[in-house]
């Protein structure tokens, strides 16, 4: 009898960097080795290219990298510590998401995934070819059955990798997150060991890639399904799991950490500065700037991007009109103040008088309407952007999933950024966030909290002069969005039919809006990006 320890690598690589990854992977391993006497370190899916790596996969020297790659980890990496790594790899003509097993300097087995995930945010079968047999890698006594994300999902490769005489199941996963994954994860894991009598090892990533982050989490239960090992969401490290031999066949991991649950406010922030602070950092970014109005949006925007960033690398401009409020010039100015950013005021007044001098003419014998609002918003993004060219800053845009789904927003205006920290958090939860911020360290001032919000381009304005109070819009739209839902369902479920019809006319006929934002971090399950595919032209009806 005997007992092994197995460290699971939670770490962020960078999409395309092979060489790069690499070299994390070696030194992970070295230091897995010194500090918790590793015998088998096991790094997440597709790790050395970076998840997800989309059409890089096509380029056609991927796979001469990936080969350079791994023979410098078999030249780098001690003989005495098993590595397990996910990659992409071509084998006799066919593509197949791959988990490597190396050891003693030699590359000694791959197992190819083999349930391809193609829904939501995946998009797999696109790239890969299903592999279609499980594989066993025996290792100090240890006969350990290896899996790739999907496959334990799916549940069929799990039956097969225990047929094979697995001990125990090994999973390397690019899982991203959205609100309430953790906890369904955390229950998958529970019914797949407790399905097959086996310890699983579920190794996740970290960190932010374009509109997805990885909240880390990387876990192990025994076989009954219990909770032994819990690594911290939201920070990269290494986290060893013991397993101890027990008998001729079976290994049951030991009690080790056991991170403790968050509120689902922390989780959802940390997921926001996660993908802001890696959006910016890895394309290379001095900083953000953004424009700053008062609002409880630009508020949190504002809070994340500090706590993602540090004060130093952020600029806040206000940037007021006729119809900006005092309480809102003050309140922005307060806020920059308390979080120590760089602030600035640039009145938009001579350049909204200026485009309407010029358009008068054209203009003549018409009404005000949202024309000369939309104005004031494109004068906005005019400045911000010449800051951004200027200094080198990416402008942060601060619209929400509410705003978003219905249209409230201005093309070229308020739309205008490179990133968007809350593009998919609806308007009830931005106020949620925004008063969990406050319990940490203030952050944003009281009033803006507790004002009816308002996009203050016209006099008196409040949204809800145009929209049903947020509590009902936000529960109409994720039923809609969400839920996929139809009009006559939700009128139904008790909602008022004037309401539910505006709502979802206006989302449908919004698309082309959504197409032209910005990227944002994915955080519900139905995000505007890959997750949601309509068609900008179509003729579709709302009841439908």
């Amino acid at each position: 009898m005997q007992d092994l320890t197995l460290v699971m690598a939670q770490l962020d690589p960078l999409v395309g960097d092979i060489p790069g990854n690499a070299a994390r992977a070696i030194e992970a391993v070295r230091e897995a080795r010194i500090e918790h006497g590793a015998d088998i370190v096991v790094f997440p899916e597709l790790f050395l290219s970076g998840y997800p790596p989309e059409d890089l996969l096509l380029r056609p020297s991927m796979e001469a990298r990936l080969r350079e790659a791994r023979s410098k980890m078999a030249e780098k990496i001690a003989r005495d510590v098993l590595v397990i790594i996910g990659y992409p790899g071509v084998r006799e003509g066919e593509r197949y998401n791959l988990a490597g097993v190396l050891y003693n300097g030699q590359w000694e087995a791959e197992y190819a995934k083999q349930a391809l995930p193609n829904y939501q945010v995946f998009d797999e079968q696109r790239y890969f070819t299903p592999g279609t047999k499980p594989l066993v890698y025996e290792h100090k006594g240890a006969k350990l059955g290896l899996l790739i994300c999907e496959d334990l999902w799916e549940g069929t490769p799990v039956n097969a990798a225990r047929e094979a005489g697995a001990e125990v199941l090994i999973s390397l996963n690019a899982s991203p997150y959205h609100q309430d994954k953790p906890s369904e994860r955390l229950r998958l894991l529970e019914q797949r060991a407790q399905d097959v009598n086996r310890p699983i090892v579920y190794v996740n990533t970290i960190g932010g890639q374009d509109e997805l982050v990885f909240d880390g989490g990387s876990s192990c239960v025994d076989a009954q399904g219990e909770l032994k090992v819990l690594a911290p969401s939201w920070q990269a490290g290494l986290m060893p799991v013991q397993l101890l031999q027990t008998s001729a066949d079976t290994w049951e991991p030991q009690q080790g950490e056991v991170e403790p649950e968050v509120e689902p406010e922390e989780s959802l922030y940390c997921a926001l500065v996660t993908g802001l602070r890696d959006y910016v950092n890895k394309s290379g970014f001095e900083g953000v700037v953004l424009g700053l109005s008062g609002g409880i949006d630009s508020a949190l925007s504002l809070a994340i991007a500090v706590d993602a960033l540090g004060p130093q690398r952020v600029q806040a401009v206000m940037m007021p009109y006729h119809y900006t409020a005092d309480i809102s010039k003050q309140d922005a100015a307060e806020q920059a103040d308390m979080l120590g950013v760089h602030y600035d005021v640039m009145p938009i007044e001579p350049m909204v008088e200026a485009f309407m001098g010029t358009l008068a003419e054209s203009f003549a014998g018409t009404e005000r309407d949202t024309t000369e609002e939309n104005l004031q918003s494109r004068c906005r993004g005019v400045l911000l952007m010449a800051i951004s060219n200027k200094k080198g800053l990416m402008v942060l845009t601060t619209g929400n999933k509410s705003e978003m789904a219905v249209g409230y927003a201005t093309l070229y205006g308020d739309m205008v950024g490179g990133y968007n920290a809350i593009k998919d958090v609806y308007k009830t939860w931005v106020y949620r966030l925004a008063r969990w911020r406050n319990t940490q360290s203030p952050a944003i001032p009281e009033r803006v909290i507790e004002r009816p919000p308002s996009a203050e381009l016209a006099p008196d304005q409040q949204d809800s002069d145009s929209l049903p109070d947020y509590d009902v819009l936000d529960a109409i739209l994720v039923s809609y969005i969400e839920g996929d839902m139809s009009a006559e369902a939700i009128i139904a479920a008790g909602f008022d039919e004037e309401d539910v019809y505006k709502v979802v006319k206006l989302v449908d006929r919004c698309e082309y809006k959504r197409r032209q934002a910005p990227v944002g971090v994915r955080v519900t399950p139905r995000g505007f990006g890959r997750d949601r595919r309509y068609p900008i032209v179509n003729g579709w009806q709302p009841g439908d």
